[in-house]
């Protein structure tokens, strides 16, 4: 075992963050137990798990690697995955000052300071979660994940495995022939969107790497059979660390704009979304975060 720090400027909403991963692990992954995050992950051919936690000496997260075979660059490697993952570049005060020249907004940041962008470990993965949440509730995508990760995932070695972590994501190859709505009895069209999705993967390795700007991610994502622009923005918010990405015709976030006179239509939330540029992906987490306060849950949909 090994143990590395990743500094972060505070404030840092730990708890929102922690609550978002619990709801959205997959099992056999992932788990979130006593603010702790826990995960397996495979990095070529080396397979470990890892946990994430608050530090309480100061304003940096502490990881701890359990990798024996991991060398110095497939460590730093790691690294890097988990900062974007944790958001532990963003600068809240930038972030908060972008948003605050709009009066509701500006409120729910002070409410609220140290939001972070939920990020993602794994770009495949977290597309692929993406695809199994369409049209069904977050507990279901999480049972179709799991029987996904038990069905197809690489098993750890005994000796590697830890209370709750079995399996390593399945990689593309694993799925790209695999009849995924088969084993999991879902929609053939979801099971062809993973199919496909796995196969552009492998053709084209390089087909999550963040565009020159939203567009060119967000077209290159929706070249994709079965990713829409919802699912598109989504993943270039988490996954891709696109700042501006916003999720087009959200109920959630209309919700959240409903200030007793009716919630606002697609074109009006784009519209009002204007005035949170470049920084709308975080706009939307805010408000993704105001609609489950009030409706008394911990994390938006997918």
């Amino acid at each position: 075992m090994t143990d590395y720090a990743l500094p972060y400027r505070p404030p840092y909403d730990w708890p929102r963050l922690a609550a978002f991963l619990a709801d959205h692990a997959s099992p056999g992954v992932e788990m979130v137990a006593g603010g702790v995050y826990s995960r397996t992950f495979r990095f070529g051919d080396r397979l470990g798990t890892l946990s994430v936690a608050p530090s309480r000496q100061d304003p940096s997260l502490h990881v701890r690697l359990r990798a024996p075979e991991l060398d110095d660059a497939a460590r730093d490697a790691v690294l890097a995955r988990l900062g974007a993952m944790f958001d532990t570049d963003a600068d809240p005060a930038t972030v908060s000052a972008g948003l605050s020249d709009d009066r509701f907004m500006a409120d729910l940041v002070r409410r609220r300071p140290g939001l972070r962008m939920p990020g993602a470990f794994d770009p495949f993965e977290l597309t692929v979660r993406a695809i199994l949440g369409q049209q069904v509730s977050v507990a279901a995508a999480t049972r179709l994940a799991g029987r996904l990760v038990a069905a197809f995932g690489m098993p750890l070695p005994e000796d590697a495995t830890a209370p709750g972590l079995t399996h390593a994501f399945p990689e593309p190859a694993q799925l790209v022939e695999a009849d995924v709505s088969l084993i999991l009895n879902m929609p053939r069209a979801r099971g062809r969107a993973i199919q496909g999705l796995a196969a552009a993967v492998l053709a084209a390795p390089d087909l999550f790497a963040p565009g020159p700007d939203l567009e060119t991610s967000v077209a290159r994502l929706t070249a994709v059979p079965g990713i829409g622009p919802w699912t598109a923005h989504y993943v270039a918010m988490r996954a891709l660390g696109q700042a501006d990405a916003f999720p087009p015709a959200d109920i959630g976030l209309m919700r959240a704009l409903d200030s007793g006179t009716g919630r606002p239509s697609r074109a009006g939330l784009l519209a009002r979304a204007e005035a949170w540029r470049p920084w709308r992906a975080y706009a939307a987490l805010h408000l993704w975060a105001e609609d489950a306060d009030r409706r008394g849950v911990t994390a938006p949909p997918i």
